[in-house]
């Protein structure tokens, strides 16, 4: 309860950064519907949102050296509150993807200062759970965000105004705290090309993550609205699909722990791939049908980026953790920013059915280079221990390395 409550400002930041930020995605497809925009162009909008987080985990640091934690704190949170409260201002496509590169740094500037100040306050002792409970407060503000679409109306100000707010009020909790800021945290160096050397396997792992989540995240609301979900529906779609992913976790970690991470990363591909028929094949059968497809689909997906990390962290050393956390979060973004705008692209050209088909068809690459991979060498020896990861900031690299096995 200590614990909880010095970290208690940090945290209700998260949560209320996360329901601003997090529920603009899915209010962007559905207002993108109602305005006209075509589905190539809602498309590039998540691919925008992507584009702006991968600028923001690289400035940050920059920014907080320059000005500090608080200031710089301040300085992405409004750039996320004007790209949410000017999307009615300028009704455009072109000037939504702009609105969404400031969303999408905010995002990953606030979780940078964030997770910066929880490394200088967690001991070893304390890491496990203060880790812990940062899991929990991210999920359900991430599963809080996409429930809060059903009570909001689609290309409204109102809306807008609503998640511009709640956005801000990230301000509150952290610049009137009065935890001291920590030392600003070096940058690591970007070298995406050390995530292959250590695991080529993972690295595709991580590329097939972000092209699905990001997908299912940015493009999925088309696709309800495509089978007949309503508003209020389409938000308990993404939500089955957080809570699929959530409730996986630990006995997906125990698989990952006690067996080859290779054999289950080609089970969740076999798993992943499945879960895309059984969508597909159960949307005509149902609402309730549907979620249960969200649900199996979040379950099959969400875990493969943090088994894709912990593995390529078995080949790893303990000073390479930071920048190998780096590079995994590129080869994420470098997927999540290529993957709407195809995926939008498809279900324009070939219909709602054609996000799943392509998302399936990277998990099948996936199965098959997985295959490849396990006749090349041997599982590790000695391994660390898997961990739900956020994809939120390089640093969450930092935070877990305290707590890994020398390699």
């Amino acid at each position: 309860m200590r614990l909880l409550i010095s970290f208690a400002a940090l945290f209700l930041s998260v949560i209320l950064l996360q329901l601003g930020t997090g529920g603009v995605a899915p209010l962007d497809a559905l207002s993108g519907v109602e305005l006209g925009f075509t589905k190539s162009e809602i498309g590039t909008l998540g691919s925008a949102h992507f584009f702006g987080f991968f600028i923001g985990c690289w400035w940050a640091p920059r920014l907080m050296g320059a000005v500090g934690h608080s200031r710089a704190f301040a300085a992405f949170t409004a750039a996320g509150t004007i790209g949410l409260i000017a999307h009615m201002m300028i009704v455009d496509p072109i000037a939504w993807a702009l609105l969404r590169m400031l969303s999408g740094a905010c995002v990953a500037g606030c979780y940078t200062i964030i997770e910066a100040w929880l490394n200088a306050k967690v001991t070893n002792e304390t890491r496990g759970r203060a880790l812990g409970i940062y899991r929990v407060v991210d999920i359900t503000g991430s599963l809080g965000a996409q429930l809060v679409i059903g009570i909001l109306s689609p290309a409204v100000y109102f809306s807008y105004n609503l998640l511009a707010l709640l956005c801000c009020a990230a301000l509150l909790p952290i610049t009137v705290s009065r935890v001291e800021q920590p030392e600003m945290p070096e940058a690591p160096r970007l070298r995406p090309a050390m995530a292959w050397r250590r695991s080529p396997l993972a690295a595709v792992g991580v590329v097939v993550s972000g092209v699905t989540g990001a997908a299912f995240r940015m493009v999925g609301p088309i696709y309800g609205i495509e089978v007949g979900l309503s508003a209020d529906k389409i938000a308990l779609f993404l939500a089955a699909y957080v809570v699929g992913g959530a409730l996986v976790q630990f006995p997906l970690g125990w698989l990952a722990d006690k067996y080859d991470r290779r054999h289950v990363l080609i089970g969740l591909s076999v798993a992943a791939t499945a879960s895309c028929a059984v969508t597909v094949g159960l949307s005509g059968m149902g609402v309730a049908s549907v979620y249960l497809g969200a649900a199996l689909f979040g379950m099959a997906t969400i875990p493969i980026y943090s088994v894709s990390a912990a593995h390529a962290h078995d080949f790893a050393q303990s000073s390479e953790r930071v920048e190998l956390s780096a590079a995994l979060m590129f080869l994420y973004a470098v997927g999540a920013i290529a993957s709407p705008v195809v995926t939008s692209a498809l279900i324009e050209a070939y219909g709602a059915p054609a996000m799943f088909v392509f998302i399936a068809a990277t998990h099948v690459c996936l199965l098959v280079f997985g295959l490849l991979r396990m006749r090349a060498r041997p599982a590790p020896a000695d391994r660390t221990p898997y961990r739900y990861i956020p994809r939120t900031s390089f640093l969450i690299g930092r935070l877990l390395s305290g707590g890994r096995r020398p390699s």
